[in-house]
């Protein structure tokens, strides 16, 4: 097989189990807290709160995105390479991957929370291993289907760093409705994850299990947040949007 071929059947298979990645990244975190300096550790209401605004803004990217696409657009299998359309205005004018970066800053936060270098070293070239390949995959997916045009959008607009310059206003309106119904679950889990790691922070540094006033007030307000719009998802067509 060639390198060309073996790249891209790698980053499908990626692709298809690249929502396990998050799941990895907590538990080998959790692992290490326990073996980490407890004096590095200790609560800060300021670090934990740098790591916080750091995950939700890339889910802030996540959701300016998927704000403006269309149905069937932007990675929504997780079985599959999905692409009724190719997306070239908006944010995708002017990077081809934001979810991708969206995604890279949504689990720093949480690596972050460590206060290890080396953790932060091994999760940057981790993200960038995996997700080198599932971009090959995707590519090769939408340089097939769009031909030239996909060529042509490709060449002017990088991958992952921003230009700027290139910017065209996207050609349908932001959808808060569509955000919520997409990203509901990411969100509720990230306040989760950061009270998780609290959790398990004190159990290492302290040997009792409790949570910071921070890490409760985040998950009662992360299941109040799921548990409300997950109602409107599944009961009601409140949040449903025509072509969304």
């Amino acid at each position: 097989m060639s390198l060309v071929h073996e790249l891209e059947k790698s980053g499908n298979w990626l692709f298809r189990r690249r929502n396990w990645l998050p799941v990895i990244i907590v538990a080998l975190a959790c692992g290490y807290l326990f073996i980490a300096n407890r004096s590095v550790i200790y609560f800060s209401l300021t670090w934990e709160l740098i790591c916080i605004t750091v995950s939700l803004a890339g889910e802030a990217i996540r959701s300016y995105t998927l704000g403006y696409v269309p149905r069937n657009t932007s990675g929504r299998s997780v079985i599959d390479q999905l692409a009724d359309e190719l997306n070239t205005t908006g944010i995708y004018s002017i990077i081809r991957h934001p979810l991708y970066v969206g995604n890279f800053l949504a689990g720093l936060g949480p690596v972050l929370f460590l206060r290890s270098v080396w953790c932060t070293v091994i999760y940057v070239l981790l993200f960038w291993i995996c997700y080198e390949r599932i971009i090959f995959a995707e590519e090769q997916f939408l340089r097939r289907k769009f031909g030239e045009v996909y060529d042509i959008w490709a060449f002017r607009v990088s991958a992952v760093i921003p230009r700027l310059r290139h910017f065209k206003k996207s050609l349908l309106p932001f959808s808060s409705k569509a955000v919520l119904k997409r990203e509901y679950n990411r969100v509720a889990n990230l306040f989760i994850v950061f009270a998780v790691l609290d959790m398990v922070r004190n159990l290492a540094v302290t040997g009792k299990i409790y949570i910071e006033t921070l890490s409760l007030v985040l998950r009662i307000i992360g299941l109040i947040f799921w548990a409300i719009i997950s109602y409107l998802v599944k009961r009601t067509k409140f949040l449903y949007v025509e072509g969304r």
